[in-house]
């Protein structure tokens, strides 16, 4: 069990009232105190089998993010007998495990959901887009924290802090792979007004930020987009996550890639002149600042260099008909690119469905919420997840990696702005997120939401508790500690608590 820092509190998280009436009426019988806890440890083990059983499983994690705010009514959790007005305009259709149904607009995924499982109680208080929240396990302070990614209040991404814990265990050496990649290009960059928080290292150091790609190709498909914040005109995009074309690759950032008069050889002259500097700069590599400075400046060198690497992204060494079944789509073919760089050995890879261009896009769907899941967001999610799933089971790989789909929050029950396509707004009271490989028991449902989607009916579930099961899955204690700027210890989680009923 790792531990950086901080230790594991038995006492921490308290009995239920069941559970405390219980010992109470044991102490009336006049056990001791070492008895007492004997008795509560054991009781406990009793109630970790597949907890145990599950720690660990997981050596790489891949993240699908949709960014905006899936709805669960058109994904996870329809409402087939429900009014009109929160129905919407499809159907359920029953899927590989039985008694269990989702959209009809992803019928593929149906067909392989006993890989999968599906928690339909997700709640939090964040109602405006809390990547953050989702992300880190720690809400943004107000809207001005959320839009900016480089508030210093902020808590480091996941992938960050994995990043990280591994480097506490490791060697010096950066991987050959970067083990924190984030596709297809950083967060909300084609964004417009501002920039989105989440995805980042922050306290840890930009050494710890994933190492983004960039789209390098063209988009097949133009649309019209709604500008919310232009008097809701339309707007014609170009917009990749439609279609994109069989030459378009992703490929490290410009900034870190080699221009052609620097060669490998001038390139080592220039870090052996660095490596010679090292010694006056020791003061500053002490701190945690100058710690993730050097560790960005090798792993730069590290990832520049490595041809093993560039073949990972090199998608024109998978067969097309691969590549059509994953969907010529930029999220598609991200999802394709994850699975190359997990074979590749990258432990950790993100792939994030993004607003493009123009702000409220994506899974946002305010306006033309119909239209754009059904021509846009559903077809290729379909394609791309499906997929997914049965190529890591192909080879060997989705029983060790954690598949994650998250969205930081859900839609309202109630269907508005007609006169834009109709729309379903923010709502975090209730929604649902998916899981899979890994540990994870295929075919589980966890939750419920209430007969109009708008409540948690059962088993309320948190951004947080999701997290602390990615940890236990990664075999790391929830209750692990890392240092903030000032080497105060932090929690990885708060309030989380691992989610048993997830767990094979």
């Amino acid at each position: 069990m790792l531990k950086i820092l901080g230790s594991a509190n038995p006492f921490r998280r308290a009995c239920d009232r069941r559970e405390a009436l219980r010992i109470g009426a044991l102490g009336a019988a006049s056990l001791s105190l070492p008895q007492l806890f004997q008795l509560e440890a054991l009781a406990a083990l009793q109630g970790q089998s597949s907890t145990s059983q599950a720690f660990g499983k997981a050596k790489r994690i891949l993240l699908l993010y949709l960014q905006g705010a899936a709805s669960q009514f058109e994904t996870w959790d329809p409402k087939p007998l429900a009014p009109a007005e929160i129905r919407g305009k499809w159907g359920a259709t029953s899927t590989a495990v039985p008694g269990v149904a989702i959209c009809d607009r992803l019928p593929r995924i149906a067909q392989v959901a006993d890989r999968l499982a599906i928690v339909r109680s997700m709640t939090h208080a964040h109602n405006n887009h809390s990547n953050l929240y989702t992300l880190t396990g720690y809400p943004a302070l107000d809207f001005t924290s959320e839009t900016n990614p480089l508030d210093g209040r902020h808590h480091p991404f996941f992938c960050s802090v994995l990043d990280y814990l591994e480097d506490q265990q490791g060697s010096a050496e950066p991987p050959e792979v970067p083990r924190n990649i984030g596709l297809p290009f950083r967060f909300t960059t084609y964004g417009q007004l501002f920039r989105r928080a989440g995805p980042y290292g922050t306290f840890l150091g930009q050494g710890y930020d994933p190492v983004w790609t960039e789209f390098d190709g063209k988009a097949t498909k133009k649309v019209s987009r709604i500008s919310f914040f232009d008097a809701l005109k339309g707007v014609n995009v170009e917009d990749p996550y439609l279609g994109i074309t069989p030459d378009s690759r992703l490929r490290i950032t410009k900034s870190a890639q080699l221009r052609p008069e620097m060669t490998l050889d001038r390139l080592d002259s220039r870090r052996s002149l660095l490596d010679q500097l090292d010694g006056q700069n020791r003061q500053l590599n002490d701190t945690l600042a100058g710690k993730s400075l050097d560790r960005f400046s090798q792993m730069a060198y590290s990832f520049m260099t490595s041809q093993k690497l560039r073949d990972a992204l090199d998608l024109g060494r998978e067969p097309m008909s691969l590549r059509e079944q994953y969907g010529m789509t930029l999220f598609g073919q991200a999802a394709l690119t994850g699975r190359r760089l997990l074979e590749a050995g990258c432990q950790l890879v993100s792939v994030f469905w993004d607003e493009y261009k123009i702000v409220n896009t994506a899974w946002d769907t305010h306006f033309d919420h119909f239209t754009r899941l059904g021509d846009e967001l559903l077809p290729g999610f379909d394609a791309a997840v499906s997929t997914l799933l049965v190529d890591l089971e192909a080879r060997g790989l989705l029983d060790e990696t954690l598949v994650l789909c998250l969205s930081e929050h859900g839609r309202t029950a109630k269907i508005n702005n007609f006169d834009r396509g109709g729309g379903r707004d923010h709502w975090s009271k209730v929604y649902s997120v998916m899981l899979a490989g890994a540990g994870i028991r295929g075919g589980a449902v966890v939750g419920a939401s209430d007969a109009a989607g708008s409540f948690v009916k059962d088993r309320p579930v948190s951004p947080e508790d999701i997290l602390a099961t990615m940890y236990h899955l990664k075999g790391i204690d929830p209750d692990t500690t890392i240092p903030d700027r000032l080497k105060r210890p932090v929690r990885l989680v708060e309030n989380g608590t691992v989610i048993d009923e997830l767990l094979a």
